[in-house]
């Protein structure tokens, strides 16, 4: 049974969600169109600032709709319908809104084969009995349709999309941020809305968190506990395990993040971010050899040694450099909120300062003990020579 102070919060939470909820579906309701249009239900859309109104008749299988997204008259809002696959622009049946330099709004319906800019009219994969038409009021495009839905299943891939016009002319949109989470399997019957969108920003969100926990923080933390902890004669040989713990973690969860990242990117055609994509794959490759080495690592009377030690120190160190480069790169891809990247900084910081104050502390140990095994050595070659050693 729960606790009153938990009972209290769980309704304090329930209330919160109620309340948002009612506002998201006010936000939604309270839209007004043209000609005393109007429509049953509506889903306020995650991204873009967008949102769907629409009618569904079940006795011919077909349903008016309503999209509108804010856009200025130097840009184009679209919506469409993806028959083939979740998540993607490529394959789906598309109406886009625009104006020419005049002001007139048109509507162009196409099917989009590929992610090519260059667009023309085409084929739809379902029926259009009504419209498209469009009007531009308020600083936001409004398409009309009455559209017959795929194989008669009220539940589709809808997909929407903002982007700019160059000289008149339809230009690719954004390929970064809200312009790739702007998809969401609907259900035009109940009004239930589904994650295709959310399913893959979750995934995205994943792939980074994952990569930012291994690469980023565990493997310069093992980093920073083989380099000064061994320092401390007390702290052997629990460094030694410390160090492989944080770094076979951070292997572990690295490769899965990187196998998840590759997923990812096979499931966007068209779109590849090949900087951030060269480097993960680098990362693991380095990462990868390293553990490998400690298979081969000499004993530490061994001649080579020292040879392993210096690979062992400078692909270690590549890793933990790249691996920043990296995560940067990727929450300029994810563009999260601004929170998640100062956090990472944060992070980097605090790692960088305590690695600085170990230096400090460790190097006048390293120094006193470098002095006293000097010293012993022209005593005990002394000592040697008197006793006729």
């Amino acid at each position: 049974m729960a606790r009153p102070g938990q009972s209290a919060w769980l309704l304090l939470a329930a209330v919160v969600l109620l309340v948002a909820s009612a506002a998201t579906a006010q936000d939604c309701v309270s839209a007004a169109f043209s000609s005393g249009r109007s429509f049953l239900k509506c889903n306020s859309l995650s991204v873009l600032g967008a949102s769907l109104h629409w009618t569904y008749h079940p006795e011919n299988g077909t349903a008016d709709i309503a999209f509108r997204a804010p856009s200025g008259t130097d840009g184009w809002v679209g919506w469409g319908i993806n028959t083939v696959r979740p998540n993607q622009m490529q394959d789906t049946s598309v109406f886009i809104a625009s104006q020419d330099g005049s002001g007139v709004v048109s509507v162009l319906s196409t099917y989009l084969e590929s992610t090519s800019p260059t667009l023309t009219p085409g084929n739809l994969k379902f029926n259009v009995t009504v419209g498209p038409s469009a009007e531009y009021s308020g600083g936001a495009y409004t398409i009309f349709a009455t559209i017959a839905l795929p194989g008669n299943n009220t539940n589709q891939n809808t997909v929407w999309q903002a982007g700019p016009l160059s000289s008149g002319s339809i230009s690719r949109h954004t390929t970064a941020g809200a312009n790739l989470q702007s998809t969401l399997r609907l259900d035009f019957l109940s009004g239930a809305s589904a994650g295709a969108s959310n399913s893959r920003l979750h995934r995205r969100n994943i792939h980074g968190v994952l990569n930012a926990v291994s690469w980023g923080i565990l493997i310069p933390l093992g980093a920073i506990i083989a380099r000064y902890l061994r320092v401390f004669e007390s702290a052997d040989p629990a460094w030694f395990y410390l160090h492989i713990a944080c770094q076979c973690s951070g292997y572990i969860l690295g490769v899965a993040g990187w196998g998840l990242g590759l997923k990812l990117g096979s499931e966007s055609v068209g779109t590849t971010y090949h900087p951030h994509r060269n480097i993960g794959i680098a990362i693991f490759c380095l990462a990868t050899l390293q553990v490998f080495a400690l298979l081969l690592r000499p004993d530490k009377k061994n001649k080579y040694r020292f040879y392993w030690n210096i690979y062992h120190h400078s692909v270690g160190y590549s890793v933990i450099i790249l691996s920043a480069i990296n995560i940067f790169k990727g929450l300029d891809i994810l563009k999260p909120t601004s929170g998640y990247k100062t956090a990472y900084i944060a992070i980097l910081a605090t790692l960088g300062g305590i690695a600085l104050c170990l230096e400090v502390i460790t190097w006048p140990i390293v120094l006193r003990r470098r002095k006293r095994d000097a010293d012993k050595a022209p005593a005990r070659n002394g000592a040697g020579w008197q006793h006729g050693v």
